[in-house]
């Protein structure tokens, strides 16, 4: 499960780092709201099913703003209604595992990875970068192959409004 930013966040930090730097390609920046590991293709409409049942959590904003580093792993932090996503991706998480669906159980720690290699000058820009905001719209069930990303589905972050369509 993933919310992708809008392509001007994701060109303005295209920008703001080095040119040069080993980058993860910026069409797959995304943050992992669920990591829920190798699901056979069988059990992809038992998540789609579950997440159906998932309420949308209404407007939410964001912004990449800093970053920090996992071990060799580069991030951009989030900014902005975090602690919103926060609770949402609980109720998601919640509404995989009822399912019996498996998921990553450690603490959520929204962010968007940049580069898999230390990079003394990425790490430098990351923690001075404060980016634009980008409305959510969607969130997605994404599916990783051969180094891609494939979205299988995606939801509505706002409820539709009574009377339409």
């Amino acid at each position: 499960m993933a919310v992708f930013p809008g392509e001007d966040a994701r060109l303005d930090l295209k920008r703001h780092l080095p040119a040069g730097s080993r980058l993860t390609r910026s069409e797959k920046w995304h943050v992992t709201l669920v990591f829920l590991g190798d699901v056979p293709d069988e059990r992809t409409p038992d998540a789609a099913q579950a997440l159906d049942t998932v309420a949308p959590p209404g407007p939410l904003t964001l912004h990449l703003s800093g970053g920090g580093r996992f071990g060799s792993v580069l991030w951009a932090a989030l900014a902005g209604d975090v602690d919103r996503l926060s609770a949402f991706r609980e109720t998601v998480r919640s509404a995989l595992l009822a399912a019996g669906l498996p998921s990553d159980d450690r603490p959520f720690h929204p962010h968007l990875t940049v580069s898999y290699r230390f990079d003394r000058a990425v790490q430098r820009a990351l923690g001075t970068y404060a980016g634009p905001s980008w409305p959510v719209t969607e969130f997605a069930l994404v599916q990783s192959a051969a180094g891609d990303y494939h979205t299988l589905r995606t939801w509505p972050v706002n409820p539709p409004r009574p009377g339409s369509r």
